[in-house]
């Protein structure tokens, strides 16, 4: 069972340390003004780094865009006070710098990032400003996309849940990413698992030109409150106290009822979305004076010298104080250096290294029982959730009884409990958004997608936010996420569950990528894939998994692993290199037979196994060997990784070239249903036949 992780005792955020009254973060161990003189310094605090920023764009120090948090305050002074610094994470969107700074975050280290300096935190100079990045503050690394955050928080939260941890999950927008599908997911994942998350509306009336009431029908509070144990808290941000009120309740429901809430704050948006719009095309003067006199910071201003917990004299030494502060914490953000060039295409993979097993760990013959490669893949997993309890199997019907589609993953539910192997909703972002909030908390994801035809609803998770994480955060984050996939055709699977989709994977900087075309090698490499720091995508033929003849193999030790990037020779020979992966290696294998029975015709014959890291290294050895390459390829002849291949080939191995490279691919249009129809458009074996005598005829 995975152990709950250890509360320690927090530190005091940095905007407050100011305040002598301040002993804890927890609200309730501050009176009414000391909680409301916090809240107003970081508050304050923001706005004088706004502006001063916007002016640093106008000096052109550094960055040409600038966005504003003026107005949204409020939101993250108070959820700051609520929070359990370094025991409660945080998922912020842009106009979240009061968050970030009351949670700790230096002033010089955001102002460093906005100017785009080298520094380990907040992306170094990777990504615009306010796309916190902050790991001993449990601030993941956050991206451009609308929305994308809140089912990494619910992942996030889930792994809360299985520690037993008493810890709680804050995550915001603006009122706009209400309209993105995953807000709609995370809020019905959230519920579905009793997740401790605090769902944050920064209501400002706005996305971007568009006004709330184009954006979606009826209130958010109205259309929420259908989800069922979800507590939905509304405020307005001018009025301190209730907003301090609803935030109180949310995090206390979050971290001692295991419930989420999602809290609407309306505040005003008192600039244009950014530097760059100009907002008098959209908003009249009218308009803009009243948003003007819902300016939180004003609201509680005038609450601080009302109650006499501030005076005039008081308020003034006060933000002196602090212009001070911000003009000392610019100079040592301009002090920064900017990234060198020669790191502008890293770091993109987390350095691995498989640990070193005993060479006599296991012995293991030829002659061990044979598999088929949907068993070794099962035992991948068995093997893997009893060494590491951190690894969990999640995705459509993969739990209980069934255990997915083909039953790659039967059995675990059984021997692991549905907290270790349990069944998501029918969506495909959930399941790779929950996988990354997951594998942030230190948990090791395994998830199946039922058909790789159906990744492209979570392709953005996949994509912007996945892949590219490792870079994005200059190194500070990483996720350890497998995305397994079903693939393929030759089993009349129409047009959405036959589709060899790994040229588009490849394409993506920062995904690994395996296509095992055996039981042996399918066994090792998911192993290996399990244990990789790095995000992958593994890659399954659906035709191969129980084919009993080229694909069934020697069933291999726990201890039994096999390093990506590194290719096979599945035959020697001399006369020509056919170089393939997945499905074509079987079909290639018995074309090569045949050709040696009957004509002495040797073919050597690479079977890739994995396409990033690529072994361009075994492949020119074999050209330099035949002087001929063919390359086979499952999938659309266009822009498939045939290409890639023979590509790299021509660059650095043109020289042991006697033919032209060729290809056999599938043909460009979709995979019909019809068996006839099928058989037309995917390669066969008489069309790889055809084209080794062709290749060997020129």
């Amino acid at each position: 069972m995975i152990q709950p992780t250890s509360l320690e005792p927090a530190a005091l955020p940095a905007a407050c340390q100011n305040q002598p009254a301040v002993k804890a973060l927890f609200s309730n161990s501050l009176d009414e003004k000391s909680y409301a003189l916090a809240v107003f310094r970081t508050m304050l605090l923001t706005r004088l780094a706004d502006e001063k920023m916007s002016r640093q764009v106008k000096q052109n120090k550094g960055s040409s865009f600038f966005l504003s948090s003026s107005g949204h305050e409020i939101i993250g002074a108070v959820a700051a006070l609520e929070m359990q610094e370094g025991l409660d994470w945080a998922l912020p969107y842009y106009r979240d710098r009061a968050l970030a700074l009351g949670l700790g975050c230096p002033l010089k280290e955001l102002i460093a990032a906005f100017l785009a300096k080298e520094l380990p935190r907040h992306s170094g100079g990777r990504m615009m400003l306010d796309h916190f990045s902050d790991f001993q503050r449990r601030i993941p690394a956050q991206s451009s996309c609308v929305g994308s955050q809140f089912l990494q928080a619910v992942g996030v939260a889930k792994g809360i849940k299985l520690k037993k941890a008493r810890e709680a999950v804050y995550v915001s927008s603006g009122d706009g990413a209400t309209s993105q599908g995953d807000f709609h997911e995370a809020l019905n994942f959230a519920c579905l698992h009793h997740l401790p998350v605090v769902f944050v509306i920064q209501d400002n009336g706005w996305a971007i030109s568009t006004p709330s009431a184009e954006q979606t029908e009826g209130s958010l509070a109205g259309r929420s409150s259908g989800y069922a144990g979800l507590r939905v808290l509304t405020a307005e941000g001018a009025d301190f106290l209730k907003t301090k009120a609803v935030f109180q309740e949310a995090f206390y429901l979050a971290r001692e009822k295991s419930r989420p809430s999602l809290v609407i704050i309306k505040v005003p948006r008192l600039g244009p979305h950014t530097i760059s719009d100009d907002d008098s095309k959209y908003r009249d003067a009218k308009t803009k004076a009243l948003e003007q006199k819902q300016d939180p910071l004003l609201h509680l201003e005038q609450f601080l010298l009302d109650r006499g917990y501030l005076t005039l004299e008081g308020l003034l030494e006060l933000k002196a104080g602090l212009k001070a502060e911000v003009e000392k914490a610019a100079l040592e953000a301009e002090a920064y250096p900017f990234p060198e060039k020669d790191r502008a295409q890293g770091p993109v993979f987390k350095d691995f290294e498989l640990e070193k097993i005993p060479a006599d760990a296991e012995k293991i013959t030829e002659e061990a029982p044979r598999i088929v490669l949907v068993d070794a893949l099962n035992q991948a997993l068995k093997e893997e959730m009893q060494r590491d309890p951190r690894v969990l199997v999640f995705g459509e019907d993969v739990a209980k009884g069934k255990g997915g589609v083909f039953g790659v993953t039967r059995s675990l539910t059984d021997l692991f409990g549905l907290e270790r192997c349990f069944n998501t909703p029918l969506a495909e972002s959930t399941i790779i958004g929950v996988a990354m909030g997951l594998a942030f908390n230190g948990f090791r994801p395994v998830v199946e997608i039922q058909f790789a035809d159906y990744i492209w609803t979570g392709i953005n998770q996949l994509v912007n936010e996945l892949a590219s994480l490792h870079y994005r955060s200059n190194g500070e984050w990483h996720c350890p996420v497998v995305v397994r996939m079903p693939y393929g055709g030759y089993i009349q699977g129409g047009p959405y569950h036959s589709q060899s989709l790994e040229a588009v994977f490849c394409h993506l900087p920062g995904l690994k990528v395996a296509v095992p075309s055996n039981a042996l090698d399918a066994k090792r490499l998911l192993k290996t894939a399990i244990r990789d720091p790095n995000p992958v995508v593994f890659l399954e033929h659906k035709a191969l998994y129980r084919q009993r003849t080229f694909a069934s193999g020697r069933q291999s030790g726990e201890n039994e692993l096999l390093p990506f990037g590194r290719a096979k020779v599945v035959l020697e020979g001399r006369h020509l290199t056919v170089v393939a992966w997945g499905m074509m290696v079987s079909m290639a294998h018995e074309i090569a037979g045949k050709l040696k029975r009957e004509e002495g015709l040797e073919v050597e014959l690479i079977d890739l196994r994995t396409l990033v890291p690529f072994d361009l290294k075994t492949v020119l050895a074999s050209v330099q060997k035949t002087g001929r390459l063919l390359i086979l390829q499952e999938a659309f002849r266009t822009c498939g990784f045939a290409s890639e291949v023979a590509a790299r080939v021509m660059e650095e191995g043109f020289q042991y070239l006697d033919a032209p490279i060729q290809r056999v691919a599938g043909a460009d249009c979709p995979i019909p249903y019809n068996k006839e129809l099928e058989n037309a458009v995917l390669p066969q074996k008489e069309d790889i036949e055809k084209a080794i005598r062709r290749l060997l005829d020129f």
